[in-house]
């Protein structure tokens, strides 16, 4: 059986949130200017957190309502986000940042990282589980997943009746 949506999101939440704590703390502990306006680093931190208490449930309430019934051999036909691309990601977005804006705002990079990463894999996570559960379905990436464009899902009935 393929992972599920939320198994995905656990595990890629995880990672990018791993991915983002190494390199903040690389950053902290090796680079002085990482440590160059700290209330500016937090402000956009807290900034970054509630647009994504904001826009989070929505994204993953829109790709659940959107979601399709899938047979059997469509489970997990998206191909999810392969997670040696996610320290390649985190590392070339706080290069990119710490060139051009300084390693403050490497270290935003890399705090945002941390908490992308714990949204999708334990608030994000929470939301799919509850709509598993209310609905006795299971949810998976289907072919059309995009990391700007979304998550395009299917589902498979999970209710004792028909997984008999």
């Amino acid at each position: 059986m393929p992972p599920t949506y939320r198994q995905r999101l656990r595990v890629e939440g995880g990672t990018l949130a791993a991915c983002g704590a190494i390199g903040t703390a690389i950053l902290l502990v090796g680079v002085d200017q990482s440590r160059r306006g700290p209330a500016s680093t937090i402000g956009q931190l807290v900034v970054v957190g509630l647009l994504l208490g904001w826009f989070g449930p929505r994204s993953v309430g829109r790709a659940l309502a959107r979601s399709k019934p899938c047979g059997v051999g469509q489970l997990g036909s998206g191909e999810p986000t392969p997670l040696w691309q996610l320290p390649v990601i985190v590392g070339g977005l706080t290069g990119v940042a710490g060139v051009v804006g300084g390693w403050d705002a490497g270290l935003r990079v890399t705090g945002g990282c941390v908490l992308v990463g714990l949204a999708q894999a334990v608030v994000l996570e929470r939301l799919v589980a509850a709509r598993e559960a209310a609905l006795t379905r299971s949810y998976f990436r289907i072919p059309g997943s995009r990391i700007l464009r979304g998550t395009v899902l299917g589902y498979a009935d999970t209710s004792p009746a028909t997984t008999i």
